[in-house]
């Protein structure tokens, strides 16, 4: 389902502590559309991970080691332009705003399960209207 809500261009935005499941959770993301989970890991020292699956491309972006600053010269807003699914973890680090995007936040509740609180893009239309 949430590879359907993000296909074939959408961004999700992913936040929660180290180790929440934010890979994990990408990974789900990437078996959906096509692409082996063995083949995302954390882009935490290379940064962006592009995959191409048979449903679908991903570009996984890991903005933890990075300021605002230091993330302005990596291109991103072109990337996020791409024909791909796009997930963002650490999204506080990006230097603009994504009003059009998904928004997830993965917290570890005492008993060691997961929560995952979502988020609809903030300019969506109330479906309720």
């Amino acid at each position: 389902m949430l590879a359907e809500l993000l296909a074939p261009s959408g961004v999700l935005l992913l936040t929660g502590e180290l180790a929440a499941g934010k890979t994990v959770l990408t990974r789900g993301l990437a078996g959906a559309l096509g692409i082996p989970a063995h083949d995302v890991q954390s882009p935490s020292y290379t940064l962006i991970h592009q995959h191409q699956g048979a449903q679908g491309a991903l570009i996984h972006i890991d903005l933890y080691r990075l300021s605002p600053e230091e993330a302005l010269g990596l291109g991103l807003e072109e990337l996020l332009e791409q024909p791909a699914v796009k997930v963002v973890e650490w999204p506080d680090r990006l230097p603009f705003d994504l009003p059009d995007a998904y928004r997830a936040e993965i917290s570890i509740l005492p008993s060691g399960e997961r929560q995952i609180v979502w988020w609809p893009p903030i300019d969506a239309a109330d479906p309720a209207e």
